[in-house]
């Protein structure tokens, strides 16, 4: 099968921009926005099916600092560089700015277009909010495989974490600081809010709710938009070799009430401890579907196109 051509925008300093045929599928928003107290890290937003429609929120009124796709960890040796309020055992959410870091874009080292694809390597300081460098970032972003016929196209993402403390970097979410079903860490979905009370769908038998912090390869949320009658779907795996801890498969935070948003946790429900000088990798693809998907059809279009054996690592 061949995939479609795509064209690249890259307005320096600001964004990248994918379109495919005339219609912009995607957009990376490097500098991150200004308010500190939101997190400020780079984010994918807006991400658009093949058909137009819009399959990310950003800054919502319940949470501002959701943007889209974004990476981003809720609890790292006690400070926040998620963004918003700070999760306190026995105290709840507080109002913490002085604990909110921020990953910095740094620069590129390589983006490479083809006709059908675009991949680049940015690197990235984690700071404080005492302006402390805390962790490098090596992040590897491809966004192709346009394929009309499955009305699809997919974006792989890789990142390498350096601990660049003289002591060991604590990577958890509000669920290892104490709060129950709360693991929220790493690379994250916020959907528009349309998607509320969408349908989840996990590998085997799973999905629905309890897919709170149940390991999988994989997850889908469908979702059905306001203003037109379509239904889009976003599938979310792991690469092979993804892991919380080691030979722990990684779990999955996802709601579809208050609001829909998905994440295969770094640490749901166990701190990764990364050793001075040590690299943590890990690797996911999210494919955008323009349509509804189930369960076959999802599985059958892994087997046509599955990820390569150790891609947490390149």
């Amino acid at each position: 099968m061949t995939a479609s051509a795509i064209q690249v925008v890259h307005t320096h300093g600001e964004s990248i921009a994918v379109s495919t045929g005339g219609l912009e599928i995607f957009r990376y928003v490097y500098p991150g926005d200004p308010d500190a107290y939101e997190g400020q890290k780079p984010y994918a937003h807006p991400l658009r099916t093949l058909a137009g429609d819009l399959v990310t929120g950003y800054r919502p009124h319940d949470h501002r600092w959701h943007k889209g796709l974004q990476f981003a960890v809720s609890h790292l040796s006690g400070h926040n560089f998620w963004g918003g309020n700070s999760y306190v055992h026995g105290e709840g959410y507080q109002y913490l700015p002085d604990i909110v870091g921020s990953m910095r874009h740094l620069g590129f080292d390589v983006i490479d277009v083809r006709e059908t694809s675009l991949e680049f390597t940015e690197r990235l300081r984690w700071q404080t909010a005492a302006g402390e460098q805390w962790a490098s970032e090596v992040r590897e972003i491809a966004v192709g495989e346009v394929f009309p016929e499955h009305r699809t196209w997919s974006i792989h993402w890789r990142t390498a974490i350096t601990n660049l403390r003289d002591a060991p970097l604590l990577i958890g979410s509000p669920t290892t600081a104490g709060r129950p079903m709360a693991g929220y860490s790493g690379l994250a979905w916020r959907g528009p809010r349309a998607f509320t009370g969408g349908e989840v769908l996990g590998a085997g038998e799973q999905g629905g709710p309890e897919m709170m912090g149940q390991p999988g390869d994989w997850l889908a949320f469908v979702g059905k938009h306001d203003d037109v009658d379509s239904v889009s779907t976003l599938l979310f795996e792991h690469y092979p070799g993804n892991h919380a801890v080691e030979g722990a498969p990684s779990k999955w935070f996802v709601r579809t009430e208050p609001f829909p948003i998905a994440n295969p946790s770094l640490a749901f429900d166990e701190e990764i401890a990364l050793s001075p000088g040590a690299v943590l990798w890990r690797s996911w693809r999210v494919v955008i579907r323009a349509g509804g998907w189930d369960r076959d059809g999802i599985e059958a279009f892994r087997k046509e196109f599955p990820l390569p054996a150790g891609g947490d690592r390149r």
